[in-house]
């Protein structure tokens, strides 16, 4: 089930809605467990879009149930659902899953995981084992390819401060990182620290 309305939602309310949901791609297909919400222009200095629109930003503040991709760290691409209505920008970030079909293709873009638990854990991770990539910024999640369907009931799900969040996004004043309790996908949470110059 695909429900656009449901999505036109601030990301935060949003954002536990999607454990559990499927994203497909291909053959692969991910069950979520993990996600972080993210607000928008004003409200969020964690969010790309907490100074306003940009071209990188600019799907941001489309229409709900897109998929906003980014390059993060110069070698990784990170996937996020377009949440709120269209003109005002928040997102999730899929932060983990669980593959539960086309593990051995999954596989054989994650050559370095040890576990099929590995395979879809941190958001780069789940970008390579569904072949997501940049160029897959703006898709509709209704028609993909990647696809979403919502899942059928609610996750019981906990909650704490996002993952390698710098500033003050990052401070347990935002506890918007959502997850599977006990779900062995999860990825181990990590706070920011600022690299320090030579």
């Amino acid at each position: 089930m695909f429900d656009r309305a449901l999505l036109a939602r601030p990301a935060v309310e949003v954002a536990p809605l999607l454990l559990g949901a499927l994203l497909i791609s291909g053959p692969v297909m991910v069950r979520i467990t993990e996600v972080e919400a993210y607000l928008g222009v004003g409200e969020d200095p964690g969010s790309h879009s907490f100074r306003g629109k940009t071209p990188r930003n600019a799907v941001m503040f489309g229409e709900p149930g897109h998929l906003y991709t980014y390059f993060t760290y110069g070698m990784h691409v990170c996937a996020n659902v377009v949440c709120s209505p269209e003109g005002t920008a928040s997102g999730v970030l899929l932060r983990a899953g669980e593959v539960i079909e086309g593990r051995d293709v999954a596989a054989e873009r994650r050559t370095t995981s040890k576990s099929d638990a590995d395979l879809a854990r941190g958001p780069a991770r789940l970008a390579v084992a569904l072949g997501i990539t940049l160029a897959d910024g703006g898709v509709d999640l209704e028609t993909g390819p990647p696809r979403l369907e919502l899942a059928a009931e609610a996750s019981v799900y906990a909650t704490g401060p996002r993952t390698g969040v710098s500033g003050a996004g990052g401070g347990v004043e935002y506890p918007w990182r959502f997850w599977i309790p006990g779900d062995r996908t999860v990825s181990p949470y990590k706070l920011h620290s600022p690299k320090k110059r030579a």
